[in-house]
């Protein structure tokens, strides 16, 4: 059954990627070089409803703690990072919308995955050989969150309550959101609105 529900929330998920514009390129690379905000503001409404729900769940006990996973911090995942930004910028896809792509029938996509996937291996090739830099190890007291959530086993590194914080960050994106312009600059006018 949770294999049969891990298929349905993927395939609506990438559903609903295709349809704000995520699994193409070339809205990823307006959004990129900000000629138009609609995906952006897509994605940060998602980040913030995400994160009102997950923090607002979490103190009204209706989502247990236990499934929050927090990740170490280490100078090797901002190198990763920048690095997935620059290909997600030069290629108009990330993992996810990657996959979507491929699924919709984008060919370019195929070469992304693969790409991917022989990165994956040339990392997994030389692991030892990054483990053995330091880059891997943890800064920042590694597993740590800005505020304590009650019931973690992670440190915060701030005084104050993650539930709390989680839900007025979240608050704080649904704003920017909706505040947002579609465009920096201009009118606009001419620029259709992906999958409408």
């Amino acid at each position: 059954m949770q294999i049969i529900l891990a298929i349905v929330i993927g395939a609506a998920f990438g559903a609903v990627l295709d349809r704000v514009g995520a699994a193409n390129p070339n809205w990823i690379g307006k959004m990129l070089s900000l000629k138009h905000l609609h995906l952006a503001k897509t994605i940060i409404l998602a980040i913030g409803v995400g994160s009102v729900l997950m923090f607002g769940g979490q103190m009204l006990g209706l989502v247990e703690v236990g499934h929050m996973s927090v990740k170490a911090a280490y100078v090797g995942v901002f190198i990763g990072g920048l690095l997935l930004g620059a290909g997600w910028a030069a290629s108009g896809y990330c993992p996810g919308t990657g996959v979507c792509a491929a699924a919709s029938g984008r060919k370019d996509a195929l070469f992304f995955i693969a790409g991917g996937l022989l990165g994956a291996a040339a990392y997994m090739a030389t692991y030892p050989s990054w483990k053995a830099s330091g880059l891997l190890d943890d800064i920042a007291g590694g597993k740590v969150t800005l505020g304590a959530v009650p019931g973690a086993s992670y440190d915060g590194l701030f005084a104050v309550s993650g539930d709390v914080l989680g839900v007025a960050l979240g608050a704080v994106f649904v704003l920017v959101a909706i505040v947002l312009p579609e465009r920096l600059s201009g009118d606009g006018a001419g620029v259709e609105t992906p999958a409408e």
